[in-house]
This record gives structure tokens, sequence and C-alpha cells, in this order.
């Protein structure tokens, strides 16, 4: 991707004067302004991603979909979706499915950020609503209601004690697990979601989801919060390269 201003294109970050400040270099994804790196070398970018690092993905392709029949027509769509709230099932192009109730799904894009099972969601919901068709529950416009953080490595689960009441040590909250709870005394959605790599090691890895309006605040309390851990934050190069 070549490297953009942020504030030529209509998609961007509510934090993404911060992300300047902070030396992001962005580059255009899905008709947003992704922050690509922080002017580090790429090793370093990764390094800081292996100990603790934050990256904004707030532009990267979310949604939702919640109701009766909810779960039921999402899997007619191909999608794999377990019986058990408060999990997040990976999907075949890298996608989450986060289950957050009975009847309500939150969708995250895989780092490719095209959006592709979003689009072919949305088409096959309005295709479906004009014709009769079972209770498929409707549609929920997550990529305008919340903040899409991402918290890499060693130190996250230390960091988050300092902020959140549940434990997120990776031995008591599995891969895949979901808290809907408070950090920094704000409602959020935490998803563990480890990087995986080629080799077989996984990164420790959580997506934090909060009220948009809030996501300054959010992100000030995460990076204050992670100074005696030394975080940094990364772009999305970082977090593609944890899984190489």
């Amino acid at each position: 991707m070549n490297a953009i201003n942020p504030a030529g294109l209509k998609r961007r970050s509510f934090i993404y004067r911060e992300l300047v400040k902070l030396g992001a270099n962005f580059g255009e994804l899905n008709g947003g302004a992704v922050p690509l790196d922080f002017g580090a070398s790429r090793e370093a970018e990764l390094a800081s991603a292996g100990r603790l690092a934050l990256a904004d993905l707030s532009v990267m392709p979310h949604a939702g979909f919640k109701g009766r029949g909810t779960v039921e027509w999402l899997a007619a769509q191909g999608l794999a979706i377990g019986p058990d709230s408060n999990k997040a099932y990976a999907q075949s192009g890298g996608e989450l499915a986060a289950r957050l109730a009975p009847m309500e799904i939150f969708l995250l894009d895989s780092l490719a950020g095209a959006g592709l099972l979003m689009q072919r969601l949305n088409a096959a919901w309005k295709w479906a609503e004009a014709a009769p068709r079972p209770q498929q529950g409707y549609p929920l416009p997550r990529q305008d209601s919340h903040a899409w953080f991402m918290l890499t490595g060693e130190f996250a689960p230390e960091m988050f004690s300092k902020m959140c009441g549940v434990d997120l040590r990776r031995d008591r909250f599995a891969d895949g697990s979901i808290a809907q709870t408070s950090v920094a005394k704000m409602s959020a959605i935490i998803i563990r979601a480890d990087r995986k790599a080629k080799d077989g090691r996984a990164h420790a890895a959580y997506h934090v989801l909060a009220d948009i309006a809030s996501a300054e605040y959010l992100w000030s309390c995460l990076m204050d919060a992670g100074k005696e851990f030394g975080i940094r934050p990364v772009g999305l190069t970082a977090l593609r390269d944890l899984e190489r």
C-alpha cells in the first residue's frame, strides 16, 4: 500500500489525529485509512508486537447480526458458529464470528481487511428481506458503533489486570473466549484471538471493542496502563507479520 493522508479519505478512525502525532504511516484499505506502521523498522515493530503493543483497527470491516433466527440464518450462509455464547468462532477466511448472546453475533474481518464476508452477508440479507423467509434477525451497524483495538504481546494479560476485573491470563482465559466487561470504567468486549505463526508459535492477542465515541479515552487508558511494560503503538503490518 502507498502511504496516504488520512484526512483525504471519508473513513478514518476517531483517533487518527492521535495516531498522526505518534508517527503513523497510513495506507488505504477497503476505503479507509489504516495505520500500517509507526516509523520504526519492521523488525522493531514485530518485536514490540511480541512484547506489548496496541493497534487501531477501527476502520477495518466489522458488523453484527441480532435477533431470532440470526444464528440459523448465518449458518445457512456458510458460517461456522458453535452453540456457546461468549465464544468467538474462527471462519475459513480468517474472520471471527463472536457469539455475544444466543441470538447476537459480532463479526470481525480478517487482517486482510477486504470485507468480503460482510459484503456477501449484507447482500444476502437484503435479497432475503424482499422474499418470504423464516426469521433471520437483522443487521447491526457495528462499523459505526464500535472502535476496534488489538492488544498483543506476552504482557497483555498483566497489563489488563490494572484496568479490568476479569482474569485474562492465558491459562484462565482460553483462545476464543469473550469477556463482556468493564475496561477503564467503560463497557467493552474483549476477545482473545491469538495470532498463530507458521512455525507453530502462538502470540497472545486480544481484540478490544468499545463505544466509538470514547475511542480516544480508551486508547489513552490502554497506552497509559502499558507504560511500565514498554507498550508501543504498531500498525497492521506488524500484526500480519506475527503470522509468518
